[in-house]
């Protein structure tokens, strides 16, 4: 393994780890060497109890399992769960905002309310639903009523599907991968990798794809459009990011998942007079609530929250002693962290009836009751800031400034509401194309390497780059989401960005809001009469480790942009999988994968893509 970490702030409070022998996901990602080569290859089954069974790579062991599948067929099948396993994620994440809507029309959700109703009427009459001369609760309950509809399905395709370039859905009903439901789609993958169902590794990537449509142009859209509903359109919003936010005065509230409904009333009750007077009576000058993660990116392009850092940044928060309070809901929180956090003062506190974790507080969150839990939880981190342990107590100095928000509606307006000036960069050639960085950390690369490396390439070659997730807190800690950011990009990108005051790096939202990216290449096309796979643009996860990003993949791919992975995938051991997956699917779908782990050889990957692309369009390259 080489260097841990680029992020300076980080490797400060690895040494502090070292020195008071806590151990992080690097240290055990150092003792699981060598990792499993069956398992890197995706060759092991355990899909039923004949098994386990593994196939061996070299042709010297067995060729297929006990069932008579072969590598293709068990890759292709792990591949599938994966897939399914993401977009059950997301598409959960969604159904949670659509049940909280719902229950906020009911006035059934204490402290929320529709913040946006210029989105709630205009989602409405996408769905066909009456808006003239109705109270906005009336249509937010009809809306989220359809929305609930979407997940089982009882009428077809999904109606989001709908944003999509006409020749890209005539594709999608060509090939029969049209998502017919969100959980539908996901119950016949589990089906079709039952012992026994489909062993054809075609017929199983077609559906991995239709399963990550689901999510991309579904589950993941509704968490998108619905949060916007609830908790506002994000609008351009300065904050600061990386653990130097914390503060030593102050109590240190970290929010760390990524379902916004529960950090959104923390940050409310946080401002509370009652709650901020405890606080001073307790010692402290204030409250501090920080982001982590996604749930981090939920509130820093909504309330410039401060986000304390990145996927691999959550251990090592707690390091710096100076947090009363972690607040985890779901997806991405290490169960490592009640261990860390017993070295300290802190308090783990676990929220979600879907995610517990041994050794940490349990306070039930249920929207119905939000603020008060809220609330409770506010107080308990207060009530914990006496026991803080002031000789443990390092933070570092590190923070940066950023411009975060730039949701669908903020790109129009910056463009002075029309894609136009966009695409006359674009033909013009200021702009060479647009490329999404998205996605984690893993501890198998050096933190945050790819993600800077890579974009600070695409930039350079004025190729405009959009983020979400952890790969935008990465750029956010370089100080990339800044205007002044512009002075690192080519010339052509560095005017349009000096001219409209925009970062050459547009951090666009948490990971479920890649569908933001997925409608602004929709209108792209839609505005040139195009396909998605004509325009040059392209997709990257130099640093990603979760099943969701593998199906973040399965719909970009399928939605026709090309992607480049930085770290590999475990289909290798199937070689007609690895074959269809980087060049058939090229042929099927005017996409396909690429695996680079070096940055910069996958940053001359998408712009020779993207130079191809703008040829075809006869453009200049």
């Amino acid at each position: 393994m080489g260097e841990k970490s680029i992020d300076r702030a980080s490797l400060e409070m690895l040494k502090k780890a070292a020195r008071e022998e806590i151990t992080t996901a690097w240290d055990r990602f150092a003792k699981q060497q060598p990792q499993c080569g069956f398992g890197l290859l995706g060759i092991c089954c355990r899909n039923c109890n004949m098994g386990p069974c593994r196939i061996d790579p070299f042709g010297e062991g067995p060729e297929e399992g006990i069932c008579g599948a072969g590598a293709d067929t068990i890759a292709a099948r792990n591949l599938l769960r994966m897939i399914a396993a993401g977009a059950a994620a997301h598409s959960d994440h969604g159904r949670d905002i659509v049940t909280t809507l719902y229950a906020a029309a009911q006035s059934e959700a204490q402290g929320y309310q529709i913040k946006d109703e210029v989105k709630l009427r205009a989602l409405a009459a996408e769905f066909g639903i009456p808006v003239e001369g109705r109270a906005r609760e009336e249509i937010a309950r009809d809306l989220a009523r359809e929305a609930m509809e979407e997940f089982g399905m009882v009428k077809g395709t999904l109606q989001f599907l709908n944003r999509a370039p006409e020749k890209r859905r005539a594709l999608w009903q060509k090939l029969g991968i049209a998502p017919r439901g969100i959980d539908r789609e996901i119950v016949e993958a589990m089906h079709r990798t039952n012992m026994g169902v489909d062993n054809d590794h075609v017929n199983i990537v077609l559906h991995g794809v239709r399963t990550g449509l689901s999510d991309g142009w579904g589950g993941s859209m509704f968490a998108t459009e619905f949060s916007d509903i609830l908790f506002g359109t994000p609008q351009p919003v300065r904050g600061k990011s990386n653990l130097g936010v914390l503060k030593e005065n102050q109590v240190n509230i970290i929010v760390h998942g990524h379902e916004p409904t529960l950090s959104e009333m923390i940050v409310l009750a946080a401002r509370e007079e009652d709650l901020l007077a405890l606080a001073r009576a307790r010692g402290a000058e204030g409250i501090n609530v920080c982001g982590m993660c996604c749930t981090g990116n939920e509130l820093l392009m909504r309330h410039g929250v401060p986000v304390a850092g990145n996927f691999l940044q959550q251990e090592l928060a707690l390091v710096t002693g100076a947090v009363e309070a972690m607040v985890v809901d779901v997806q991405c929180v290490m169960p490592a962290l009640a261990r860390v956090a017993d070295c300290y003062h802190t308090k783990l506190i676990s929220t979600s009836p879907k995610a517990r974790f041994p050794g940490a507080e349990h306070v039930p969150f249920d929207e119905h009751t939000a603020l008060e839990t809220a609330r409770k939880i506010v107080q308990i981190a207060v009530e914990n800031y006496p026991n803080r342990k002031q000789e443990l107590v390092e933070i570092p100095e590190a923070a940066m400034e950023y411009v975060a928000g730039f949701s669908v509606e903020a790109i129009l307006q910056a463009l002075g509401g029309t894609l136009n000036p966009l695409l006359d960069a674009i033909k013009a050639g200021q702009i060479k194309g647009i490329a999404a960085v998205v996605g984690c950390n893993n501890p198998k690369t050096t933190q945050d390497r790819g993600h800077l490396a890579l974009t600070r390439e695409l930039i350079k070659n004025d190729v405009l780059v959009v983020q979400t997730g952890c790969a935008a807190i990465a750029c956010a800690k370089a100080g990339l989401l800044l205007p002044e950011a512009a002075a690192e990009a080519g010339p052509g990108l560095r005017a349009v960005c000096e001219a409209l005051k925009v970062p050459p790096v547009l951090h666009m939202g948490s990971c479920v809001d890649i569908s933001r990216i997925l409608v602004v290449a929709a209108a792209v096309a839609n505005a040139l009469g195009v396909d998605i796979c004509d325009l040059p643009v392209a997709g990257a996860a130099p640093e990603w480790m979760s099943e969701k990003a593998v199906s973040i993949g399965a719909y970009v791919v399928g939605s026709g942009v090309f992607t480049v992975l930085g770290t590999v995938p475990p289909v290798l051991g199937g070689k007609n999988l690895a074959e269809l997956l980087t060049r058939g699917a090229q042929d099927v779908l005017g996409a396909a994968f690429a695996v680079e782990e070096d940055p910069v050889r996958a940053a001359s990957l998408i712009l020779a893509h993207i130079a191809a692309k703008r040829r075809a369009l006869g453009l200049e390259p």
